[in-house]
């Protein structure tokens, strides 16, 4: 059964109640109580959650802490996280802008845009690296938390001479390395810096004001302190320089940002339809989903629902941003730990709220 959304807004509000700042409305008191679970049980230092349907905030709030030491709490609408691998869906975004505009081509060689990059066995396209079909391989060793103040340019010089794993178009192979390519030839393409050509058409024009580049260096006034965990708890993350890996996995931001950045792609207000829609359908490889579109994940949960979004993991953040579109509803979770091994728990999360909201 269908209604009017002004009607089930309405009767969805009336049991709303804040707690700790936050809105969990009655009917979904049973996820706030899993994610409370998380610090209760010692498992995160803080975490941040905002969800929305049809562009509501249905349900937001921070737990824990955004710094353990100050005992400063997350603000989930404020509390800036590093979002890791859900900078590849950002950096996508820009990627199908300058496909509008005409700048790149999506089926074009690499080298094309990129000809000082050592030549291959074979050739591959920027579709190849977006949607990680091209072959490239993945970190090694201490390369995931490397803190060298390499530019975009400068730290292909870390794989470029790496032979690829498999002709480009005949298998998949997720990794960062991809996305860090793909930024290049995007720098080289339109004559701008990528991060300054992601600002101009992705995060002000959709009104992202809190999502930004991490300089290593800077200090941000709202940032969460970023951790990793051990047998005796929670320590200091390494530090680590995400800049040249900044379309793989170095923004910036907080879970409010993130959600309204998914509510865009269901409002359809990123541009022309035709170009999106092909970067949140899956690729094919021989016939067989890879359930990987270009810079996003595509796939279906464990009941069946499909959604696109990205799942994050990096030096001191782990996140999860889905879209549902079936359901017109946007997940946005941020952790300020490294992998936490809370995946589990927070499908659960998703399954309740989802559950709830379709009952």
């Amino acid at each position: 059964m269908t209604f009017p959304l002004f009607t089930y807004l309405k009767n969805f509000f009336v049991s709303k109640r804040l707690i700790g700042g936050g809105l969990v409305p009655e009917n979904l008191s049973q996820a706030d109580v899993l994610l409370q679970g998380l610090i209760k049980e010692n498992k995160i230092p803080g975490l941040a959650v905002t969800v929305l349907k049809e562009g509501v905030t249905i349900f937001q709030k921070g737990y824990g802490y955004a710094d353990l030491d100050s005992k400063k709490g997350v603000d989930p609408r404020k509390t800036i996280f590093r979002i890791a691998s859900v900078s590849k869906p950002i950096a996508a975004t820009a990627l199908a802008q300058m496909v509008e505009d005409n700048l790149i081509n999506l089926d074009a060689s690499f080298y094309k845009y990129v000809p000082y990059f050592p030549k291959k066995q074979y050739d591959f396209t920027i579709r190849h690296l977006a949607g990680h079909t091209a072959g490239i391989r993945g970190y090694k060793g201490k390369e995931y938390g490397l803190n060298k103040p390499y530019s975009i340019k400068e730290s292909i010089e870390i794989f470029k001479d790496s032979d690829l794993l498999f002709k480009p178009g005949t298998s998949y192979h997720y990794n960062s390395f991809d996305w860090v390519m793909v930024s290049l030839a995007m720098q080289e393409a339109s004559g701008l810096p990528f991060d300054e050509y992601v600002r101009e058409k992705v995060l002000l024009p959709l009104q992202l004001y809190n999502t930004t580049p991490e300089v290593a260096g800077k200090k941000y006034s709202d940032a969460a302190s970023f951790y990793s965990k051990n047998r005796i708890g929670f320590r200091k993350a390494i530090p680590v320089n995400n800049w040249y890996k900044l379309a793989g996995g170095g923004f910036l931001s907080t879970s409010e940002d993130v959600a309204n950045f998914g509510n865009v792609y269901l409002q359809k207000k990123v541009g022309k339809e035709h170009t999106w829609s092909q970067f949140v359908t899956s690729e094919m490889v021989e016939n067989k989903p890879t359930y990987y579109g270009l810079g996003w994940q595509v796939s279906r949960d464990k009941k069946g629902r499909p959604f696109y979004g990205h799942i994050g993991n990096g030096v001191g953040g782990y996140s999860n941003f889905f879209v549902y579109p079936k359901q017109q509803v946007v997940f946005s979770i941020l952790v300020n730990c490294t992998n936490p091994e809370i995946q589990q728990e927070l499908d659960e999360v998703v399954d309740e709220i989802l559950s709830n909201l379709m009952a």
